[in-house]
């Protein structure tokens, strides 16, 4: 988690234009006298605990039952719109050129390392289908489906809220965005489909069918859609 604040890292003031700053000195200044964490990118950090992510999730579906990864997913949204306006501040702080400039790749790579510093994990972007209106996102260790275990369901609908909500503010078009493979579920890794309504209604379709991500992928690469 972690809020805007106007900090910089030691390493960032001696030298603010180093992009090499991977490093966990680096990345994270840690004021014990102030309780604060504070990283490269001027945001303040705050540690969660494994209970504190099994409260929330646990707390949210005894309030509202089915309904919480409904409001998971609209939180993360939120989530991912602000922070693709505050993504656009430091990449072109730091990099002197807007985003519309970088490469994909880089752009998108940029964007997620702080992410995978903070605990959230990493990821694979697919962009192979993306000529057809869709790709596909593999994450590792998320921090949900790590924490909560194997429950027989998907359970990264922050996860998924935040690729739509940041990726609907980049390309400005409206995306949605669903997990079709989870750890919580067995699987050794989470993935997600990003795309249009369409496809998105689409897969959650196949998927309380009884379809796996394969079923899925080949099922849109085919261009179908019911």
């Amino acid at each position: 988690m972690k809020l805007i604040l106007d900090h910089q890292t030691p390493a960032k003031i001696h030298n603010p234009k180093n992009h090499h700053h991977y490093s966990f000195k680096d990345f994270f200044q840690f004021d014990a006298d102030k309780g604060t964490i504070v990283d490269w990118n001027d945001a303040q950090n705050i540690l969660a605990t494994e209970d504190f992510i099994i409260g929330l999730v646990e707390g949210l579906e005894e309030e509202v039952g089915e309904a919480s990864a409904a409001i998971m997913y609209t939180i993360g949204c939120e989530w991912g719109q602000k922070d693709a306006f505050f993504f656009e501040k430091w990449f072109e702080k730091e990099f002197d050129r807007p985003v519309r400039q970088a490469s994909l790749m880089f752009l998108l790579e940029t964007w997620w390392w702080p992410f995978t510093a903070q605990g959230w994990g990493r990821w694979e972007v697919d962009m192979g289908d993306r000529r057809q209106g869709f790709m596909f996102i593999n994450l590792f260790d998320s921090a949900l489906a790590r924490t909560l275990g194997d429950v027989g369901k998907p359970v990264c609908h922050l996860y998924a809220g935040l690729f739509s909500g940041f990726f609907t503010e980049m390309v400005k078009k409206q995306l949605g965005c669903i997990e079709i493979q989870c750890y919580s579920m067995g699987e050794t890794y989470c993935k997600f489909l990003l795309g249009g309504q369409e496809r998105i209604d689409a897969a959650s379709f196949w998927l309380n069918e009884g379809a796996t991500a394969k079923d899925i992928e080949k099922r849109l690469r085919s261009g179908e859609l019911k």
